[in-house]
């Protein structure tokens, strides 16, 4: 039963992947955005749009910091790339008691890997996120930790050096409000990380029992906050209290990151809020909206109508709408045959002078193309008009 989950869960994780996302650039963002509309009590703060990945609000972006727990999410995206989920892990004498938050695994126990993933992320215990560094590096936890860090260069997160997969306080262990956040982004758009961090009770075997081990979420904001899905608390006495959350609203999903926060139930709740009513999708063009047309040469008719292959999901201000502008990458003419929706261009959306995205243009209809004769025909029959 449970292979036969995980295969279906793996089927629809390619599904996901096969899906075409939009092409978004990546916006230069300063240390504080907006960082005078919202008064909150954490030393650095980021609240991001999931899907676009355009920061909304920031205080110290870059500073870097300690980030205690958050760095589970890392952990938890890195061991479900791996493709290793349906593998039992033994726990050693290394993860075996580590300091720390526990959910207290014993010597020798086995436990399948993803629901160890559950572990680190429902109830932040430091010996499941080293028995899965364990296993997922090859018996090294430092190799683990080396796939941590070359994850974070791979996304091109320049603020960040990871030294533990759990988040006790280390020298060179550090991240930013920005980086956190963008990690936190690129986790959600897992469909098995997302499942994971939006489960609020979650039962996993306790080998040697008679009965389960039952993990209640840490994460307060489930309960507090109207459409919250996840994602991680975290505290050491160095870092203070961290928390990422993230919410869905309208079809829309935020995250928030707070690092060093006594009043992080609050402010993140406040920073969804702003992000939620502040900005609001805004796109320059509908689903198959015609933009414009083009000659067709070698065809059965002569021009063929292109449209808007998707429209673009992107969050703006509402003063942000009137700045925002298009430029049409297409070719002179077209050339039959073609296929109904078949790519001849891109549209290109510029914010002020920034790019914010992409979108393909296609061709309305099929269009046959012509023999050797019927071109000759058409020619003469140009010849004649004129």
């Amino acid at each position: 039963m449970r292979k036969r989950r995980w295969l279906i869960g793996g089927i629809m994780m390619i599904l996901w992947l096969a899906i075409p996302f939009q092409t978004f650039a990546r916006e230069q963002v300063q240390p504080d955005l907006h960082a005078s509309e919202v008064s909150v009590s954490a030393k650095a703060a980021a609240l991001i749009d999931v899907q676009s990945g355009r920061i909304l609000y920031g205080k110290n972006l870059d500073k870097r910091m300690r980030i205690a727990s958050l760095t589970k999410i890392i952990t938890a995206i890195v061991a479900i790339e791996s493709g290793k989920l349906d593998e039992t892990v033994t726990v050693s004498k290394n993860a075996y008691r580590v300091e720390g938050s526990s959910i207290y695994l014993d010597l020798g126990e086995k436990q399948k890997l993803i629901d160890l993933v559950y572990a680190i992320m429902l109830r932040s215990g430091n010996d499941a996120a080293t028995a899965i560094a364990e296993h997922v590096g090859g018996g090294s936890v430092q190799k683990f930790v080396g796939m941590m860090n070359a994850k974070v260069k791979e996304l091109g997160l320049e603020g960040t050096h990871f030294a533990n997969p759990h988040g006790l306080d280390a020298e060179d262990h550090y991240s930013t409000a920005y980086d956190m956040v963008q990690l936190t982004a690129y986790a959600l758009r897992n469909p098995i990380f997302r499942e994971v961090v939006s489960t609020k009770v979650k039962k996993i075997p306790w080998e040697g029992k008679d009965w389960n081990r039952t993990m209640r979420n840490k994460n307060k904001m489930l309960i507090r906050y109207e459409g919250a899905d996840g994602v991680k608390t975290g505290y050491t006495e160095e870092a203070g209290r961290c928390l990422a959350s993230s919410a869905t609203r309208y079809g829309r999903q935020l995250a928030v990151i707070v690092l060093q926060d006594g009043n992080d139930w609050n402010d993140s709740g406040k920073l969804l809020d702003y992000g939620f009513t502040k900005y609001q999708y805004f796109s320059p063009v509908t689903d198959h909206q015609p933009v414009t047309s083009l000659q067709l040469k070698n065809g059965t008719v002569d021009r063929m109508e292109v449209l808007a292959g998707e429209k673009l999901a992107y969050p703006l201000r509402e003063e942000e709408k009137q700045q925002v502008r298009t430029e049409l990458k297409l070719p002179k003419y077209l050339r039959a045959p073609l296929k109904e929706r078949e790519k001849v261009g891109e549209m290109i959306v510029y914010l002020h002078e920034t790019k914010i995205g992409s979108l393909p243009l296609v061709a309305k209809s099929s269009a046959e193309g012509i023999g050797l004769w019927q071109k000759v025909l058409k020619l003469l029959e140009s010849m004649f008009r004129r």
